[in-house]
């Protein structure tokens, strides 16, 4: 298989929040892997393919909390892919941070 990813991931492991747009309640999962691009979410109730999220996670290269607006672009069982929409320059010099590797941190 040929990868057609833009953007390198870098392996994670974080606690996140999944609020889907129009819905009420959140659904939990644990960040396994980010990039630029977007996230890859381990969780027992992924959202539905197309629908647009906003994934809350701290990660360790950020000072709070950060909601990261996406839309979902695959399921699977257990899981489901995220990809980001427009990021701020706090959110994107996170997420560079943790692409970079441990040593930048």
């Amino acid at each position: 298989m040929i990868e057609q990813r833009r953007h390198t991931r870098s392996p994670i492991d974080v606690p996140v929040t999944i609020q889907q747009k129009g819905e009420d309640g959140v659904l939990d999962g644990v960040a396994k892997d980010i990039s630029l691009g977007g996230m890859s979410i381990e969780t027992s109730t992924p959202a539905k393919f197309g629908s647009e999220v906003t994934v809350r996670v701290t990660l360790p290269t950020a000072k709070g909390e950060m909601a990261l607006p996406g839309v979902v672009r695959w399921v699977r069982g257990g899981g489901m892919g995220v990809q980001f929409g427009l990021l701020g320059a706090v959110e994107t010099h996170a997420i560079t941070q943790m692409a970079r590797g441990p040593s930048s941190r």
